[in-house]
This record gives structure tokens, C-alpha cells and sequence, in this order.
């Protein structure tokens, strides 16, 4: 099974407006250059940045995505978006339940699936976050805490055209450390597994399955050719365009 490769930059909370709109521009120009048939590219600002880097991306293949959205489509919910008003605004994909809001915002299950279904009912395409922390994966519980989150997480909506699963280890995210491939492969292909469960076989085989957690140009190439790695969800090495681009020439396609 073919899966269209797709490299994210995740910027989190960075990048002032000149800076963003230099970044983007950046990668939309060396995106032109690419010789690549079927990647797609990525990425996903801060909220304050989104209408700049929507014009600083414009007739490129470059495609824009937020960090976070709302469950409800409008109403009284101070200092939140709703996942309309990102699709209002251009945005593509949405990201859902990074570990860095499932842990510092206590956002459970329950919640990014209701994130998840509202971005599907508004037509994005949304990033669904899972993974272990590192007391989780020493007590061998790595497969059975992607499987929690998926059940939990990913609404029954969910279909291969709608949605992404980012399996990001806890542990590997912004410190430099990274599974061996061996253990990435092996944790794709349950995910996998787990996806089948949930959404049929039909839907696993095509929804694409990215690694997140320190993907860098070193080790990029070893990742994103397991079998059952699609891409990456980029976090420190999307804010530099050689890294993010390098990250991306070394995708299968």
C-alpha cells in the first residue's frame, strides 16, 4: 500500500512575525525546487501567524495547519478557536492531542476526540497525537498505551482521507533521544493493528502514521523508510528550512 508521505513542522510557541513569514517563505521556495512526486509539506504556526504565513505560502504546494482547535463551532469560550474559524482562514490540517497539551493542559481522550470530530465536521484534516511517556515505556506499556489512546482518541468519524495518527514518545520529544528503528517499526505496525480494530482494515492500510520525537536530517532516512512510518511531525528541526527540507528529501518518495 502506497501512502502519500507527509512531513509537518510543528513551530509550537515560536517565531515572532517577521521571523515566521521569513520561515515560510523559505520553505515554500526550496518546496518549488523539490524533485519529490508525492510528499506533501506542512506547516503549523502559532494562531498569531496563521494569516501571514497563509499569504507568505500562497501559490505554493506549502499547506497550512494549526496547533490546536475548540470542539464547539462558536460561542462563549474566551481565548479559544473553533475548528471553522480555522478552516475560514485557510488552515488544512489541524494537529489534536500533542502531549504537550494532554499533559499541561490535562486534555484527556474524551476531549481530543471531541476536538478531532469537530475538525472532521468542519473539513480539516486533523493530526491526532499518541504516545508514551518514559515511565510507560519502562514498564512495557508502550503498545498498551497507544492503544488507550487511539480507542479513546480518535473518533469513530475517522476515516484515512480525514486523519493522520503522530505516534510521538514522550520521552524522544525535544530531547534528542530517539527509539531505535527497530522499535519504531515495531510500534507503527501495531498501531497499525490497533487502527484495523477500530476503523477496519480498509482505513489502516491507508491512514498514514507519522513519527514524531527528535526526527532530524541525521536520522531521517531511517525512519521514513520503515514500511509503516509515512512521514514526521517536526517539532525543533521545522524552525530552520534546511533541517525542515532536509527532513523532507529524505522521504521514500
Amino acid at each position: 500500500m502506497v501512502r502519500k508521505t507527509l512531513i509537518a513542522g510543528n513551530w509550537k510557541m515560536n517565531e515572532l512575525l517577521s521571523d515566521g513569514i521569513a520561515l515560510a517563505k523559505g520553505v515554500a521556495e526550496e518546496n518549488k525546487k523539490a524533485t519529490r512526486k508525492d510528499c506533501e509539506i506542512l506547516i503549523c504556526p502559532p494562531f498569531t501567524l496563521l494569516m501571514a504565513i497563509k499569504k507568505a505560502i500562497r501559490g505554493s504546494k506549502v499547506m497550512l495547519g494549526a496547533q490546536d482547535c475548540h470542539f464547539a463551532e462558536k460561542g462563549a469560550h474566551t481565548g479559544d478557536i473553533s475548528p471553522e474559524m480555522l478552516k475560514d482562514l485557510g488552515c488544512q490540517y489541524v494537529i489534536v492531542g500533542h502531549s504537550e497539551r494532554r499533559t499541561n493542559h490535562k486534555e484527556s481522550n474524551a476531549l481530543i476526540a471531541k476536538k478531532a470530530e469537530a475538525a472532521i465536521r468542519a473539513g480539516l484534516k486533523v493530526i491526532i497525537c499518541i504516545g508514551e511517556t518514559e515511565a510507560e515505556k519502562n514498564a512495557g506499556k508502550t503498545i498498551e498505551v497507544c492503544r488507550n489512546q487511539i480507542m479513546g482518541s480518535v473518533p469513530t468519524a475517522s476515516t484515512a482521507a480525514n486523519t493522520v495518527i503522530a505516534y510521538e514518545p514522550v520521552w524522544a520529544i525535544g530531547t534528542g533521544r530517539t527509539p531505535t528503528a527497530s522499535e519504531v517499526e515495531e510500534v507503527h505496525a501495531a498501531i497499525r493493528q490497533i487502527i484495523a480494530s477500530k476503523l477496519g482494515r480498509a482505513n489502516a492500510n491507508k491512514m498514514r502514521v507519522l513519527y514524531g520525537g527528535s526526527m532530524k536530517p541525521n536520522n531521517a532516512k531511517s525512519l521514513l523508510s520503515l514500511a509503516d512510518v509515512d512521514g514526521g511531525l517536526i517539532g525543533g528541526a521545522s524552525l530552520k528550512v534546511a533541517d525542515f527540507m532536509a527532513i523532507a528529501a529524505a522521504s521514500k518518495q
